[in-house]
């Protein structure tokens, strides 16, 4: 989707996307704006579906340790990207070093290194969550990125990142069942159905 006009305010200033995103924030409350390969990417307010979708898939990981000790499960927390000098990425979800305060960058974003997995519900601009930001990670190196795919009611899970792509990328369908890899830090079982149906709008 595209943002609102947005005025002139840097003439005097050095062009930064950083200083656009922020004013972008600021006059459109509950907007989130990342800078992917020198572009900015301007995500609307989540839905209730998508926060109820985080909420679940939040237990599991929680339940298997992974808030404690060496880990920490986390929203909204920025990755720095090393594709440009602004750039960074926010995903709804991540299973992060717990040391993760030892590594901020800038911009309330912190080191890739940190993360050990990230996840996104996708939105109406679901096609960044599978494309752009697939690309994104795997150049940052997050050894596990999932992707709640609400468009094609699919659960995603990409390993192994090389280059600009994970070599591992498998999408599970309802009725399957999830183990993610115990890199994370804990043996991870995911239900689809069930996150595909808390990420779906409740019948009338």
């Amino acid at each position: 989707m595209s943002a609102a006009a947005i005025g002139q305010p840097f003439d005097d200033e050095p062009f930064s996307l950083t200083a656009i995103a922020d004013e972008i924030m600021e006059r459109h409350p509950g907007y989130r704006v990342e800078i992917i390969g020198g572009h900015l990417l301007v995500t609307p307010s989540p839905d209730a579906p998508h926060a109820r979708a985080l909420t679940k898939l939040m237990r599991p990981f929680i339940a298997a340790g992974l808030d404690d000790g060496d880990t920490e499960v986390l929203q909204n927390v920025g990755v720095w990207l090393p594709t440009g000098a602004e750039d960074y990425v926010i995903p709804d979800l991540a299973i992060v070093d717990a040391d993760i305060d030892d590594h901020l960058v800038e911009n309330n974003a912190y080191d890739p290194v940190c993360f050990r997995l990230v996840l996104e519900v996708t939105s109406s601009n679901w096609k960044d969550d599978l494309k752009t930001k697939a690309v994104a990670y795997a150049q940052a190196k997050v050894p596990v990125y999932v992707i709640v795919d609400r468009k094609h009611q699919r659960v995603h899970v990409l390993t192994d990142p090389t280059g600009e792509q994970y070599e591992h990328h498998r999408p599970y369908s309802p009725g399957e069942t999830i183990t993610l890899p115990r890199s994370i830090g804990a043996q991870v079982t995911l239900d689809v159905d069930q996150i595909l149906k808390a990420a779906q709008k409740k019948a009338d």
